[in-house]
């Protein structure tokens, strides 16, 4: 699998998991303030998330479009440093998201929202780290389909 292939692979998976989540935001609105607001974080992180693996697919496209010739291996290398890079980011990203999740879940509100919020952005940020992680150890070898 090359790095264009990879990054196709990454953009859906992340695309399935976030109707996943708007799916599951949706259902959970249907419960108490906990569960309300539970699922409108997940709601809006899945529509982040739809956004960012649409955008994530149409920038590959459009990088691989204008490039002369995206199979060189300088190309390919280039690529996949690139999206380490991002994907290692965004892990430490996903931790901060998680802490913050905490502590909005330590805040006493008496109604559970705050816990609601709190424990929808720590699940999302759980998610976002173990999917970051996974797949900036995965990447292909730029070396592997010359």
């Amino acid at each position: 699998m090359n790095i264009w292939q990879f990054q196709n692979k990454i953009s859906k998976r992340l695309l399935r998991w976030s109707l996943m989540s708007i799916g599951a935001g949706l259902l959970m609105r249907k419960g108490g303030k906990f569960w309300k607001n539970v699922g409108n974080q997940f709601i809006s992180w899945g529509i982040i998330d739809a956004g960012i693996a649409i955008g994530g697919q149409v920038a590959a496209r459009n990088r691989v479009d204008n490039l002369d010739n995206p199979g060189l291996m300088d190309v390919k290398a280039d690529e996949t440093n690139n999206l380490g890079r991002l994907l290692w980011f965004n892990a430490l990203l996903d931790i901060f998201y998680m802490i913050g999740g905490l502590m909005w879940m330590r805040r006493d509100d008496g109604n559970g929202r705050a816990r609601g919020n709190g424990f929808g952005v720590l699940v999302q940020g759980l998610f976002l780290l173990v999917f970051d992680i996974f797949h900036a150890s995965k990447l292909p070898d730029p070396r592997a389909d010359q």
